[in-house]
This record gives structure tokens, C-alpha cells and sequence, in this order.
């Protein structure tokens, strides 16, 4: 099992809410968002977010991990969260460094050099979340979707998603280019907490329409 940093999830996902500064711009885009998502579980329809990132190796693998803990955290379980990218990489193994000092714990799955598979848990975790970098259309992600990119480059290069019933733009930086920072995981961090941030102010919309 990979170490990890005994901190309270928790803790980190209200915090992160918390001390969020959020345009009004992105608010609304958040807001639409969680909108659309309220819609269709009133209609009893099956919600399964996908994000979607170039690589599905940082932005959007934060996202699904933050998505899915937000589901048990605020008892939504009707949502199931999931990523992919246009291509398959790896889960970057500081994008598993950054969720590891929000708490959460890694285990190795199935392994690989190229792309291990991990299982990711969290305090008094009922669902683990399994983990690996894979395209936005592998048969393990449940369709049909609503599609939510988190970078520039995965939304030009998938001009139309076949199983998307709907499409939303959120971009975050790209820690990529902090790799080989002296100040790179706290960069991670920066845009891991941005993250926690604004999913947890996407559910918490959703959660206060029911």
C-alpha cells in the first residue's frame, strides 16, 4: 500500500469550500452545472458525470475522486462519478501524492509500470473509488454521460462525444507544468484544493434542490 498522509478528508473538502474564491463568471458556470444535474435526477433519470481531460492522468482524475466523495458525502447516490481522457496515460503519481494529503489512502489494485490500478479509500469509506488513467469512452464508464472537460485541449480535440446528453466546459491549470517546480506539490495542492472547492459547491446546489 502507497503511504499516506493521515489527514482528515473531511476536514480538507469543507475547507476547501470554504476558503474558495470563485468568479462570478465560474459561479455561474458551476451553477449550470449542478442545475442541469438537479433536472435530471427529479426526473429519475441516471446521472453519470465523465470528466474528461487530455491525458485523464491529473485535472481529471481529481475531479472524479472529489465527484465521487462528494456523492457520499452529501447522499447523493444516484450520481456516479468517472474520467477519461482522450488518450490513456497513467494517474500521475503526483496527482496520487496531492489526494494523499487530502486524506486519502491508495492501494494497489492491479500493477503495471505503465498504468497501475488503484483503489482509493477514505475514512469510513462504504465505496472505494478504483482509479487508472483510460479513454473518456472505455466500456468501464457508464453511459450515456454528461460530459464536463477540464482542459482546453480535450475540448478541442473532441468536438462532439457521442454519449454525451449534455456538455460542460470547466478548465483548470495544468500541474503538468509544475513537475519539475521546486514548488510543485504545493502547486498540486493549489489546484487539488480548487477542485474540492467547486465540486463541493456543485453538490451542495444539488443537495439544497431536494
Amino acid at each position: 500500500m502507497l503511504k499516506s498522509v493521515q489527514i482528515d478528508t473531511k476536514h480538507f473538502f469543507e475547507e476547501a469550500y470554504l476558503t474558495s474564491t470563485i468568479s462570478e463568471e465560474r459561479k455561474k458556470m458551476l451553477h449550470e452545472i449542478a442545475a442541469f444535474i438537479s433536472e435530471k435526477i427529479a426526473q429519475n433519470e441516471p446521472v453519470n458525470l465523465n470528466y474528461i481531460c487530455t491525458h485523464n492522468s491529473r485535472r481529471s482524475q481529481l475531479a472524479q475522486v472529489w465527484s465521487s466523495y462528494a456523492t457520499a458525502f452529501f447522499n447523493l447516490p444516484t450520481i456516479r462519478s468517472f474520467s477519461g481522457g482522450t488518450s490513456a496515460t497513467s494517474f500521475n503519481r503526483n496527482t496520487v501524492k496531492t489526494l494523499q494529503e487530502a486524506g486519502f489512502n491508495f492501494q494497489i489494485l492491479e500493477f503495471s509500470h505503465q498504468n497501475p490500478v488503484y483503489l482509493i479509500t477514505y475514512k469510513n469509506c462504504k465505496k472505494p473509488i478504483v482509479g487508472y488513467s483510460k479513454r473518456y469512452d472505455c466500456q468501464k464508464n457508464d453511459k450515456p454521460f454528461i460530459a464536463i472537460t477540464t482542459c482546453a485541449k480535450a475540448a478541442q480535440n473532441c468536438p462532439f462525444i457521442v454519449d454525451a446528453v449534455k456538455r460542460f466546459h470547466l478548465p483548470f491549470n495544468d500541474p503538468e507544468k509544475f513537475d519539475s517546480n521546486s514548488q510543485m506539490l504545493e502547486n498540486y495542492l493549489k489546484i487539488n484544493t480548487q477542485i474540492a472547492g467547486e465540486i463541493y459547491t456543485v453538490f451542495k446546489q444539488i443537495k439544497s434542490s431536494f
